[in-house]
């Protein structure tokens, strides 16, 4: 008999406590100061979903698919403009998918100096994969990101924030620095595997700061866009607030189909207004902020006898 043959409240002390250690948070990596003695460090970050979330649920609807295009044709264009004006570098977390149906996007990224990540092949719901499966669609968005951006990813952000039990070890075989996708602290952090540092930064992310909680919305369930936009920008600010005054980061996590709308991005201008009102501030890409975190990670290794082919 197996853990998934039991209830858990049947579950024994060495069965939850695997679970728990699976994939725990390690050291805080919060460089004593950022780079150019800078007090705080704002990471913000865009998950360019675009036409992928039906897709991902076999939704092919024209209209469902039009509100994802928004994000490619209308707020990318703009969002590019804002961290222009206010020179910012950010890092876009795009799934393949995305970037084959809108290469040109993928193009002006680069041009406009921005990282590009990993985010999943079609934003699979990955935790319902067979390891495989898993390794499999993560490794060929890397190597379709490569492709069309001409730099391989140094990071991912799984789809929906979601750690299948295979996670890690995938994250580990592709020689993959960081993830930002789980919630262990407000400070970058090692991740272990099994109590063991495995040299993978953790940019924790959380649903605090990240538009789609707020600004969401499904016809056909009870997910509303309640929160008027504008009372993002209190909430937002005193996260940053918090950051500059702990010195540590300020991370956001942001999608153009969500934050892009005329009434909405203006919320994020009036954020880079307010940070742009503090001395000793560091814009730095997820990737830069992970290099400052742990200059030198180990070399990857294979685990759990994984291939990818």
């Amino acid at each position: 008999m197996t853990d998934t043959d039991l209830q858990p409240w049947q579950w024994d002390e060495p069965i939850w406590r695997r679970h728990v250690n699976r994939v725990r948070a390690g050291a805080n990596l919060t460089p004593p100061s950022w780079p150019g003695g800078a007090r705080v460090a704002v990471a913000l970050s865009f998950d360019a979903d675009h036409e992928t979330i039906p897709l991902r649920d076999a939704d092919t609807s024209p209209g469902r698919l039009a509100q994802g295009e928004y994000g490619a044709r209308a707020a990318v264009p703009r969002i590019l403009r804002l961290l222009t004006e206010f020179d910012v570098q950010a890092s876009f977390f795009v799934p393949a998918v995305s970037a084959l149906l809108h290469p040109a996007e993928i193009e002006a990224y680069v041009a406009a100096g921005h990282e590009i990540a990993a985010h999943g092949w079609i934003h699979e719901r990955n935790t319902l994969l067979s390891p495989a499966d898993e390794l499999d669609l993560t490794a060929r968005a890397c190597d379709t990101l490569e492709r069309l951006s001409g730099t391989r990813p140094v990071g991912i952000r799984t789809p929906s924030w979601d750690f299948s039990e295979s996670t890690l070890d995938i994250i580990r075989q592709l020689g993959l620095r960081y993830d930002s996708s789980l919630m262990a602290d407000d400070e970058p952090y090692e991740l272990l595997a099994d109590g063991v540092p495995t040299g993978v930064v953790e940019l924790p992310v959380e649903w605090i700061r990240d538009d789609m909680p707020y600004l969401g919305m499904e016809r056909h369930s009870a997910l509303r866009p309640y929160t008027p936009p504008r009372a993002l920008l209190e909430i937002w600010r005193d996260e940053f607030d918090a950051a500059y005054a702990d010195g540590g980061l300020f991370q956001l996590t942001l999608h153009p189909h969500v934050i892009g709308h005329r009434s909405r991005l203006v919320v994020l201008r009036r954020l880079l207004e307010h940070i742009a009102d503090h001395s000793g501030v560091w814009f730095g890409t997820h990737a830069d902020v992970a290099r400052t975190c742990l200059p030198n990670p180990p070399v990857p290794t294979t685990t759990h006898g994984m291939e990818h082919t």
